[in-house]
C-alpha cells in the first residue's frame, strides 16, 4: 500500500540577496533572461541585457532597494517567510515550503526539501492572484524543468490563480475598509496592477481580464460607487506599449479633474516589495502631490494578514 503525504509549495517572484549592485545584477540577470518575461530573440536581447541594461540599471535599482530594505532583509522575502510560517501554523501536519522563481530560496531547493520530506503530492500555490504568462506560467515552466530531473515525481496540483476567489476579495476589502476608517473615504480608490506588454494580451494572455475580475468583485464587495474607483497598470519596462492606463501618467492628471484625495492599493501583489513600497508608496505619491493632489495614502499588500492566510487555507484545502 502506497503511503500518501501532501506538501505545499508557496511561490513568489524573488528578490536580490542584498541591496547592492552586484546582488541586484545577479538577480536581474536571471529574471530578465527568462523568455516568459522578455521574449525577444536571445541573439538580440542578451547582448543588450548584459552590455547595457545590467551595468546601468543594477546600481540604480540597488539604491531603490536600500530605501525599503528591512532589518530582516528584503520586504518580499520577509513577508513571504511570514506567510509560510503562518500557513504552516494553520496546517501543522502538512509541510509548507517557500520557493522563488528567481534568486533564493530557489524552486530547486524547495522541491528537494519536499521530496526529502517524503511528500508524494504537492500543492503549488503561486502567489499571483491574476494569472499571467510572465509570472504563473514561468513557475510552471521551472517546475517542469526541475521535475524532469527526478526519476519518481510527485503528484502536482497547480493553482492557476485566484483573482475572484471570495476569500481573496474579502481580504482585500478588509484592508480597504481599515484604510477608509483611518484616513477617511477618498475621492478615488485607485487599484494599480503590475503591467505586461499589450502584445502579450493580444496573443492570448488573459491577465487583463483577471485584473478586471478582481476589480469588479472588490468594488461590489465594498459597495462603493464605480465612478469612485479606477484601475491602472504600473511598472512598465522597455519601449513597446504596455497595458493602459499607466498609473504614473494617470496620477499626473487626476488633480486637475478635482480629485485631491486618493488611496492606492496593488491587488496583484501578495506581498509588499520594491514595486509597492518604493514605486507606489514613494515615487507615485510624489507625482500626485506635485501635480496638485493633497492627500495620498498607500494601502499595504495583504502580506501575512490573517484574512490572507485564511484565503490560502481555503485554496489548498480542496486538494488535501
Amino acid at each position: 500500500m502506497r503511503f500518501e503525504k501532501t506538501g505545499i509549495l508557496l511561490v513568489n517572484l524573488g528578490t536580490p540577496d542584498a541591496p547592492t549592485a552586484p546582488a541586484v545584477k545577479r538577480y536581474l540577470r536571471q529574471f530578465l533572461s527568462d523568455k516568459r518575461v522578455v521574449d525577444t530573440s536571445p541573439l538580440l536581447w542578451w547582448p543588450l541585457l548584459r552590455g547595457v541594461i545590467l551595468p546601468l540599471r543594477s546600481p540604480r535599482v540597488a539604491k531603490l532597494y536600500q530605501s525599503i530594505w528591512m532589518e530582516e532583509g528584503s520586504p518580499l522575502l520577509v513577508y513571504s517567510r511570514r506567510q509560510q510560517q503562518a500557513l504552516s501554523a494553520r496546517l501543522p501536519d502538512i509541510p509548507v515550503v517557500l520557493g522563488m522563481s528567481y534568486g533564493r530560496p530557489s524552486l530547486d531547493n524547495a522541491m528537494a526539501e519536499l521530496v526529502e520530506n517524503g511528500v508524494t503530492n504537492i500543492i503549488v500555490l503561486p502567489l499571483y492572484p491574476q494569472y499571467s504568462c510572465s509570472t504563473v506560467a514561468a513557475v510552471w515552466d521551472e517546475l517542469a524543468r526541475i521535475l524532469a530531473l527526478y526519476r519518481r515525481i510527485p503528484g502536482v496540483n497547480f493553482i492557476r490563480d485566484y483573482a475572484d476567489h471570495p476569500a481573496y476579495i474579502n481580504a482585500l476589502a478588509g484592508t480597504v475598509r481599515k484604510s477608509f476608517a483611518q484616513y477617511g473615504e477618498p475621492d478615488l480608490l485607485l487599484m494599480s496592477y503590475h503591467g505586461i506588454p499589450q502584445r502579450y494580451a493580444d496573443e492570448g494572455d488573459d491577465y487583463p481580464q483577471r485584473c478586471r475580475d478582481t476589480t469588479r468583485e472588490l468594488v461590489g464587495a465594498l459597495e462603493i460607487a464605480p465612478e469612485k474607483t479606477m484601475m491602472t497598470f504600473q511598472s512598465r519596462f522597455g519601449r513597446e506599449p504596455w497595458l493602459t492606463p499607466y498609473t504614473d501618467e494617470t496620477l499626473k492628471m487626476l488633480p486637475e479633474k478635482g480629485i485631491k484625495h486618493i488611496q492606492v492599493m496593488c491587488p496583484g501583489f501578495a506581498a509588499d516589495c520594491l514595486e509597492t513600497l518604493e514605486e507606489i508608496a514613494e515615487q507615485n505619491r510624489e507625482i500626485f502631490l506635485e501635480a496638485g493632489g493633497e492627500k495620498y495614502e498607500y494601502i499595504p499588500a495583504l502580506n501575512d494578514d490573517a484574512a490572507h492566510i485564511e484565503m490560502m487555507v481555503q485554496l489548498v484545502s480542496r486538494y488535501r
